[in-house]
């Protein structure tokens, strides 16, 4: 289980997070929400080690990792894709996924069957450079190499921005498989609400900083929620 208690964050004087408290559990889809600027991906930031907390803690799999760097965040199971893929444009794809060996014992370092079984697509290019493909190939490629580090907890950043709706369809279809497997948390960050009613089990709203609304899908009031979106 992920645990962030109480995080405070700052960009210099600038606070991005105030007192966030959240929980994404494994085998579960806990979804971030809120308008524009109100801290989701500061959050994320902060989960993954990219940016230091003020104040707070950050939880995983029951050890404090609020001080540690990325790098030793992804070898502790922690897999990010952010928001805009970073794909290395210039890699081919096989390269690209290939990237996500770092963390990995030699004897793991290879790409899995599963990995094209999931996105069939990628297996036919192969040889592309990661910057000659679509949006939506690049969203699907960087959940790959997220995916080959073997992670446990999985952290998305607005995965369906910018997406033809059938890769949408995709990417939804694949999230939901890895919920079902029960082997990961995650954790995801989107602004489109049906996609996120969808996959999630827990909801957490974010408004200027703050949590403002968390708790099961179920339990939440849907146009509660709609309103906290809505510009």
């Amino acid at each position: 289980m992920l645990e962030v208690k109480n995080v405070d964050l700052h960009y210099g004087a600038a606070i991005a997070l105030r007192q966030v408290s959240i929980r994404a559990e494994i085998g579960a889809v806990t979804c971030v929400m809120g308008r524009n600027g109100v801290g989701k991906t500061s959050l994320l930031r902060a989960i993954v080690g990219a940016h230091p907390i003020t104040s707070g803690s950050i939880v995983w799999e029951g050890q404090d990792i609020s001080r540690l760097p990325l790098y030793e965040r992804a070898r502790r199971g922690i897999s990010w894709v952010p928001q805009g893929r970073d794909v290395f444009p210039l890699l081919t794809v096989r390269e690209n996924l290939e990237t996500g060996f770092a963390v990995l014992p030699r004897g793991q370092r290879f790409v899995p069957d599963e990995i094209f079984e999931l996105f069939p697509i990628l297996k036919t290019m192969l040889g592309r450079r990661g910057g000659d493909l679509s949006g939506g190939q690049q969203q699907q490629l960087a959940i790959a190499r997220a995916l080959i580090m073997k992670p446990r907890l999985l952290v998305l950043d607005e995965p369906t921005e910018g997406i033809q709706p059938s890769i949408i369809k995709d990417i939804g279809r694949v999230i939901a498989l890895l919920r079902s497997r029960g082997e990961m948390a995650i954790l995801l960050v989107e602004q489109y609400f049906d996609f996120a009613q969808e996959l999630a089990q827990t909801m957490v709203i974010m408004d200027r900083g703050d949590v403002v609304l968390s708790g099961r899908r179920e339990e939440l009031d849907e146009q509660d929620v709609r309103r906290r979106l809505s510009v």
